[in-house]
């Protein structure tokens, strides 16, 4: 006797229809689908799986990108945050990408940028077309990497697994994540300083404000940042649906507060010619000196983002949705580091003498009114950035560590952890310790990986992936290479990172000094560590072709295998 018998129409399939499946297990099944029998198949062999319940929840949709309708992925290898998107889930438009890079870019950080380099002797002009410069150039790697989170569906760290392995993608990705926690850090302190401003001028000149030479910094600074970094924590629950909310909604705000700000500046300080009429004071060869490592700085800000960007643009309508919304970068930035410029160098006309950290400057603008509404755009700005730029990746660096053990919330609480461990008070203490130890040394952990990937997706699989096997751990899986690490891209990745690290000890002052030519690495780390690392991988990977007899055109074999192995 047949019991609970149901019809279930799937014409066209729903995609939310694996949310009344659980129903079904233990029951006959009349389904009507005239037109895929595929989902039919996979309907079936979900419903029935043993591993649902690890790999699913009753409630997700089941991801379309798998090419095998009984595959079941590695229990290990996945949870919802690893999944590939489903259709329905792919609801960002162009302007939400674009808004997205509005959020991030429109925070303290980048208002410093260009003022950085006008300290360092650059005329205004020279400042923002050296940031500009580098954004644009950017820009490739960030649509290049984003492409196969629109086509697939996949997070950076399942992306990483097909060129370094499964095992392998661990490096990457937590080295990614250990820059995320870094800037988390320095986010989380900056909002500290705008609680700092609306303290009582007696608490702020209390014994308690004084700097202690252990901690680095006062108690009540350190204080004001432990607040910050709690509060913060609470907008991380709601995910990466909130996340765009939030990016979306408070795109307009900080464009309309930027403008103010702008606004304020022009009309007080009558005008920009103060900042007009400034010029350049390094020479020539000066300049030049200047101008390269300064450039690799500006790329290197944004090179965590041109990482992990399938981070976000798995959630994309489509690949002219990211390539718009991605386009918007050097345009913001552009623009913000205008605003920082102007109103920095207006400072001199109104104030006289400089103020180029917006908190301070913020502070002494109008009464208490005013503060408040300043420090709601300076924390929107750092939390906008903070959650999307430097909570996601390391999530899910931690979540694709341990699928069983962590997820998304958690790998946030852990990212926030290590963000305090960075000390952020020392990296910002000048703008030559910002730019060039932490912006510039971190490029060559973010450069040679950036190289690998884009080398093996696009010259070596030539944007050919099997996503099945992106989510197992069989022996003959197309990514498993030698006990799930490619040695190729580990090697690679060596290479790209060991010609720097001479000059980040001589720039830490481990090294007294070091031959020029490091130096030279050094102020070039990104360019150099990307171009060095992609070229030798692809070679190892093309000497890999000749140990290939008859196996998939996808299939690399490790060319640093003993012979005998292959």
């Amino acid at each position: 006797m047949v019991s609970n018998c149901f019809t279930l129409n799937l014409n066209p399939p729903a995609p939310n229809y694996l949310h009344h499946l659980h129903y079904l297990s233990s029951s006959s099944i009349r389904v009507s689908h005239k037109n895929n029998p595929t989902v039919l198949r996979k309907l079936l062999t979900y419903s029935h799986s043993p591993d649902r319940k690890r790999c699913y929840r009753s409630s997700l949709p089941m991801p379309m990108a798998f090419s095998k309708p009984n595959f079941q992925p590695d229990p290990s290898l996945c949870n919802e945050d690893l999944l590939p998107t489903t259709p329905a889930q792919r609801t960002f438009s162009g302007w939400e990408m674009a808004s997205l890079w509005i959020g991030l870019v429109v925070g303290v950080p980048s208002y410093y940028l260009a003022g950085s380099l006008v300290d360092l002797g650059m005329a205004w002009w020279q400042g923002i077309g050296t940031v500009v410069a580098a954004n644009l150039i950017l820009l490739g790697p960030l649509i290049l990497t984003g492409h196969p989170g629109v086509k697939y569906g996949i997070s950076f760290p399942v992306l990483a697994r097909s060129s370094f392995g499964i095992r392998g993608a661990h490096v990457p990705t937590l080295l990614r994540a250990l820059v995320g926690c870094g800037w988390y850090g320095i986010e989380s302190w900056i909002g500290g300083e705008a609680i700092f401003l609306l303290l009582p001028k007696f608490i702020k000149e209390s014994s308690i404000s004084k700097s202690l030479d252990w901690l680095g910094t006062s108690p009540l600074e350190f204080t004001c940042f432990m607040v910050f970094w709690v509060a913060q924590l609470t907008l991380v629950w709601k995910g990466i649906d909130g996340i765009r909310e939030l990016e979306k909604y408070s795109a307009p705000i900080l464009i309309l507060l930027t403008s103010c700000l702008l606004i304020w500046a022009y009309v007080n300080a009558g005008g920009f010619s103060h900042m007009i009429s400034q010029s350049s004071t390094l020479s020539s060869s000066q300049f030049w000196s200047l101008f390269f490592p300064s450039l690799t700085a500006n790329i290197s800000f944004w090179a965590t983002l041109a990482l992990n960007i399938p981070d976000f643009t798995r959630y994309a309508r489509s690949q002219s949705d990211q390539i718009i919304g991605q386009a918007g970068l050097p345009l913001f930035m552009g623009a913000f580091t205008f605003v920082g410029l102007a109103v920095t160098s207006s400072t001199t006309v109104i104030f006289g003498r400089v103020i180029s950290n917006p908190i301070q400057l913020l502070g002494q603008i109008g009464g208490i009114g005013t503060k408040i509404i300043a420090i709601f755009g300076i924390s929107l700005s750092i939390v906008t950035t903070n959650i999307a730029a430097n909570v996601v990746a390391p999530a899910n660096a931690l979540v694709n560590l341990s699928p069983s053990i962590f997820n998304f919330r958690k790998g946030a609480i852990l990212t926030a952890l290590l963000g305090v461990a960075f000390q952020p008070w020392r990296l910002l203490k000048s703008s030559e310790s910002f730019v060039y130890t932490w912006l510039v040394g971190y490029s060559a952990l973010l450069g040679p990986i950036a190289g690998i990937i884009l080398a093996d997706y696009y010259l070596i699989k030539r944007m050919k992936l099997h996503v099945d096997d992106l989510y197992t751990l069989r022996t003959n899986g197309r990514y498993y290479y030698t006990s799930g690490y490619n040695l190729s891209a580990m090697t690679a990745l060596l290479v790209g990172i060991l010609p720097v690290v001479p000059g980040l000890l001589q720039k830490t002052g481990i090294l007294k000094s070091v031959p020029g030519l490091f130096v030279v690495i050094y102020n070039n780390a990104w360019f150099i560590s990307f171009l060095l690392a992609g070229v030798f991988y692809w070679f190892l990977s093309c000497l890999s072709k000749r140990y290939k007899d008859g196996e998939d055109d996808d299939e690399v074999v490790d060319p640093l295998l003993p012979s005998s192995t292959i």
